[in-house]
């Protein structure tokens, strides 16, 4: 059995190393497609296989990875980004699979370890993603009547990890390439649109916010429409942020009152919660802090219901108590009021740094 490493890169000189050494004894050919590079991508590659080559750069990921593909000569084919390494365990056990893999087989899924510090946009610290493709595929009729072929690929969930260590976030990189298909084509699919969405919403400047209102706006109306009750809810928190960075109070109250917001995410609650204190409505923002963090679920950002929640509302707690006015209440009154804001903040600051996301291994197709 054949294996070729094919690989996109630009500029991966800190990274490109330790993820062909990783990987180097068990491909069988190594194909390196540069995009651009400045640094010594390409050296560092030139000492690993003779197959480095030039694409130019066309603000399309699929386009570079399919010539990439093109390139590979093996039975399979191993699809690597330069910021990615296997362990030793996890390099034994691709030997095992590369020794035991059956031609039936036409795709390995494999668990994506991210870690979480340097990748802002990432919900899921693990996630099960295809990363071993068989290069010819076999087609074969089915069905004893009404006969059809077989498209559904023979899929196999591997236990191997790939350890992913991203060097920063690349959502400036990203926007561009969602911007430009929504110039060109007017629309995104669902699947593109909640990437859009949560990389917006995490990691989205101002600029980028603003720029993506008037198209979210629309698709709003039209996935209503739709009855896309979820993906609505998702929109409305992010065009919240856009409407709440901008000053636009307005338009908050109208998206927070539409049909779909009825039952908020915690992502909405943590919108409501931030315009208030800003406002300096400080019970006002607790109230939804609170509901983001112990009445709402998440639907963009797993945080949103998590620390981030946890330590607003704490925050909001103290700034409640720095509000209150001894000549409103009696000295006794006072300090017992003072004393259960600040124990409710220091509970949930204790509450935030004890938060953990839950990581499932998820199913990215």
């Amino acid at each position: 059995m054949k294996f070729s490493l094919c690989m996109i890169v630009k500029n991966e000189a800190a990274v490109l190393q330790s993820c062909l050494d990783s990987l180097k004894d068990i491909m069988d050919e190594i194909i390196i497609v540069d995009t651009g590079s400045s640094d010594a991508t390409k050296k560092i590659a030139h000492t690993y296989t003779p197959y480095v080559y030039d694409f130019e750069w066309q603000d399309d990921f699929s386009a570079a990875r399919n010539f990439a593909f093109s390139k590979a000569t093996g039975d399979y084919i191993y699809s690597a980004d330069a910021d990615e390494m296997l362990d030793e365990a996890n390099r034994e056990k691709l030997k095992t699979l590369k020794r035991a893999l059956i031609p039936e087989v036409e795709i390995v899924q494999m668990i994506y370890v991210t870690e979480q510090e340097n990748h802002p946009t990432e919900n899921f610290a693990r996630d099960r993603r295809p990363k071993l493709f068989k290069r010819l595929r076999e087609f074969t009729w089915i069905e004893p009547i009404h006969e059809i072929v077989n498209t559904a690929p023979a899929v196999y969930d591997s236990d191997i990890e790939v350890i992913h260590r991203p060097q920063g976030s690349h959502s400036g990189r990203d926007f561009r390439i969602f911007e430009k298909v929504i110039n060109e084509k007017g629309a995104l699919s669902d699947r593109l649109l909640g990437m859009y969405l949560r990389e917006l919403y995490k990691a989205g400047t101002c600029s980028d916010l603003e720029n993506a209102r008037v198209f979210l706006e629309n698709v709003l109306d039209d996935r209503s429409r739709k009855g896309n009750m979820v993906l609505c809810r998702q929109i409305i928190a992010v065009l919240l942020k856009a409407y709440r960075q901008a000053g636009d109070a307005a338009n908050m109250l109208k998206a927070s009152l539409r049909q779909e917001a009825t039952t908020p995410s915690a992502e909405i609650c943590m919108e409501l919660g931030s315009f208030f204190m800003e406002k300096e409505d400080f019970e006002e923002a607790a109230l939804w802090f609170g509901r983001a963090a112990f009445d709402c679920e998440s639907e963009i950002d797993v945080a949103s219901s998590g620390a981030p929640a946890l330590e607003a509302l704490a925050l909001s707690c103290r700034r409640l108590a720095g509000q209150l006015e001894l000549n409103a209440f009696s000295k006794k009154e006072y300090e017992v009021q003072c004393a259960q804001l600040l124990e409710k903040a220091n509970k949930y600051e204790l509450m935030a740094r004890e938060w953990k996301p839950a990581v499932p291994v998820l199913d990215v197709q």
